[in-house]
């Protein structure tokens, strides 16, 4: 089956609360994790929101990553999103799940974009004119 990229949708559960207050550690730790999954970072934003919990996303080439935060139940919501067979996303998983310190987690991972009728090489960018 041809797909333009994988999306794993995460839910971390029993993650450290401290970390999941700690806007600049996450913005940091998630810059890492799509580096080390051979990601190219575009850009990156993080948002802290009163009394506590994170929003962020880090654009990448590829697409995105993406947390939101709930410190008082010690959850974290993640999507990793990935183009092309050159960025492994469970690379990133792995790393965030250390980094959370989750206890649990529940995955799925997605095809994004069957495009079965296609014939050729699937190119998750537009090849160089």
């Amino acid at each position: 089956m041809q797909a333009l990229g994988k999306h794993i949708l995460v839910e971390f559960y029993g993650c450290n609360p401290e970390k999941l207050k700690d806007t600049a550690m996450l913005q940091t730790e998630f810059e890492n994790a799509a580096d080390m999954s051979g990601a190219t970072v575009v850009d990156s934003t993080f948002h802290t929101f009163s009394p506590y919990g994170v929003s962020g996303v880090v654009v990448i080439a590829e697409s995105h990553l993406t947390i939101h935060t709930w410190p008082e139940y010690g959850y974290a919501a993640v999507d990793l999103f990935t183009c092309g067979d050159t960025v492994d996303p469970w690379k990133a998983f792995s790393y965030l799940k250390s980094v959370l310190e989750s206890s649990n987690t529940s995955t799925i991972e997605m095809k994004r974009g069957q495009l079965n009728d296609f014939e050729g090489q699937l190119r998750h960018k537009p090849a160089c004119a």
